[in-house]
């Protein structure tokens, strides 16, 4: 039997985010489960590290109920995070540059080594180095932000871009912090790092174990996106968009007009 077709999926992927132009859905079309959504997306990233893109992180999709929710899966997904995704805090982006961009406010981990597989939360602090709040610019490629599961993760969890603010020690109580998603200085969302699988850290376990089944490992120095602690908010044109996590601070973003 003819398995799905990695190499043209990623092609066309990638193509529909190089010119911010929605497609169809293509795992029912495709027979995509999630075993082969993962290697579409390896190939989809490797176009990307192929014209002189690095990897500097990985971040979790559908670590919150509101999320799981919002885009109609029940399950959590991991993607790929490279540099030219990353946005400085306080940067500007070009919505013209995505299809329908959404922002969701996030907590950041800078590793300080790399874990080891299934290694428990509790040893959390003595692979962190910092923490920090984030914001991450999600962009699906599918139309009207439509997606089964296999189609997601294909699209490396819509990953698009992603802002991180200033780094800190990591603070007693991380797992239930207020988080609050301010567009133009107005309250959007409102929410807590306990909607983060009810611990951000436990994001960390699980992208440790879901990654390595593919075969990938987190690096010394990379970037974690632990997941989203709200539903996301449609980013307009013009708009200046700030995440504030409780005892960590705040990361902004502004869309040009």
């Amino acid at each position: 039997m003819i398995g799905p077709d990695v190499a043209g999926i990623a092609e066309k992927l990638g193509a529909a985010a190089d010119t911010a132009t929605a497609i169809p859905q293509l795992a029912v079309e495709t027979g995509l489960d999630v075993d082969a959504a993962y290697a579409v997306q390896t190939a989809l990233v490797q176009r990307r590290l192929d014209r002189g893109e690095r990897l500097v992180g990985l971040k979790m999709g559908l670590t919150s109920k509101a999320k799981m929710a919002q885009v109609g899966v029940d399950e959590v997904i991991w993607g790929r995070l490279t540099d030219v995704m990353r946005v400085p805090d306080g940067g500007g982006v070009d919505v013209g540059d995505f299809i329908h961009p959404r922002v969701e406010p996030e907590v950041a981990f800078l590793l300080d080594r790399l874990p080891d597989p299934g290694e428990p939360v509790g040893s959390f602090t003595r692979a962190v180095r910092a923490v920090a709040p984030a914001i991450e610019l999600i962009d699906s490629r599918y139309a009207n932000f439509t997606f089964s599961l296999p189609d997601v993760i294909a699209d490396n969890t819509s990953a698009a871009a992603f802002v991180v603010g200033p780094w800190s020690p990591v603070p007693d109580g991380l797992e239930n912090l207020g988080v609050l998603l301010e567009i133009d200085g107005r309250v959007a969302q409102v929410g807590s790092t306990a909607a983060i699988l009810g611990d951000p850290r436990r994001a960390l376990d699980e992208g440790l174990r879901l990654a390595g089944r593919h075969g990938v490992r987190l690096r010394k120095g990379w970037v974690f996106l632990a997941g989203a602690a709200t539903a996301a908010v449609p980013l307009r044109p013009g708009a200046h968009v700030r995440a504030t996590v409780e005892k960590i601070g705040s990361a902004s973003l502004k869309a040009l007009p």
